[in-house]
């Protein structure tokens, strides 16, 4: 069950996907909506929206392509309310990404490759400790917090470095969503592809920058997949500049190729009260297993990504655009 939100001027809609058409449903206008009915009627999610897809069915083809008065939306947001979402992940999940982090914070610590960073410690403890028993609790991951629903970008929309960065890299992952119920209990909706874009060159200079270096736009999409296994994933993520391959590189996800096992992941964000309040939505990267900044690219005004998991839906994409630098600190105001 894949599943796509759309927009046709203020109109909103959920469609399902049934390649190569989208199958509008009835009487729900966000996934958000579709997965609270769920909740109060205690019904399986994939059945309510094979319930609902009842309405017209459109060109997939078409809204993809941009030919059609339909454009994609973020695959996952709480209509007019962006603070009820929560966007954070973990990181060092995946063996390239501990490899690519342990090399830049050796670098910025002067150590050699021989000799073990934080990073590749965390990574160690996962590696022992991340994938533990049922009803055993297993060693924390790294954790850090990206924004609110605000900083969600769909397919095709830009990717925005901002005039205080010092760089934008992609990270090609899935992100995992969730929906927390009236009591306080997470419920996972299903899986999207996504591009964590971080700001590596900032990270780079001192580990502890990591958490700055988390805030910035990021993007999911196009579709939202609820039953599908998070296995082993194979996927792409390529870096195009001016309609030609710059960078390209097959990635893997899925349990399989992680060292912490999700259950273990989703014990220790959800383990926090304020992560269990009724209503809220989580949006959380499950890490990158390559990217490019780690092979010395530097991405440009005008580049697109590319990211594409197997049996998660069409690719990802998005535009890299670089704002204009903030040259002037921000002033606050006194209330006196």
């Amino acid at each position: 069950m894949r599943l796509v939100q759309l927009a046709n001027g203020n109109l909103r809609s959920v469609a399902m996907v049934e390649e190569p058409h989208l199958v509008l449903l009835n009487e729900v206008t966000s996934i958000y909506q579709l997965a609270q009915r769920a909740l109060a009627q205690k019904m399986n999610l994939t059945k309510l929206a094979q319930s609902l897809a009842t309405g017209d069915t459109i060109s997939y083809d078409d809204v993809y392509a941009r030919n059609s008065p339909m454009t994609l939306l973020v695959p996952i947001d709480v209509p007019g309310a962006p603070q009820m979402t929560l966007v954070s992940g973990t990181g060092l999940t995946h063996l390239g990404s501990a490899r690519e982090r342990q090399a830049m914070h050796a670098e910025t610590m002067k150590k050699s490759d021989a000799e073990m960073t934080d990073s590749m410690r965390m990574f160690e403890w996962g590696r022992e400790k991340g994938r533990p028993c049922a009803e055993e609790i297993g060693i924390a991951p790294e954790w850090f917090y990206k924004g609110d629903g605000s900083i969600l970008r769909g397919p095709f929309a830009p990717l925005n470095v901002p005039g205080y960065a010092e760089d934008g890299g992609e990270e090609a992952e899935m992100a995992a969503i969730y929906v927390v119920d009236s009591a306080g209990e997470p419920h996972r909706i299903g899986f999207c592809i996504g591009n964590e874009f971080s700001d590596h060159v900032f990270e780079r200079k001192n580990y502890l920058n990591l958490a700055g270096s988390k805030l910035r736009v990021c993007s999911l999409g196009p579709e939202l997949v609820i039953d599908e296994k998070f296995d082993d994933v194979p996927g792409r993520v390529r870096i195009l500049r001016k309609d030609a391959v710059l960078w390209e590189k097959k990635i893997c996800t899925g349990e399989k190729n992680m060292c912490h096992s999700l259950a273990n992941l989703e014990h220790h964000h959800f383990k926090f009260e304020g992560h269990r309040q009724p209503g809220m939505v989580h949006v959380h990267f499950l890490g990158a297993d390559a990217l490019s900044f780690g092979e010395g690219i530097r991405l440009s005004e005008g580049d697109v990504t590319e990211v594409s998991f197997e049996r998660f839906g069409r690719s990802l994409i998005n535009k890299i655009v670089i704002d204009k630098p903030i040259t002037s600190p921000v002033g606050v105001k006194a209330m006196v």
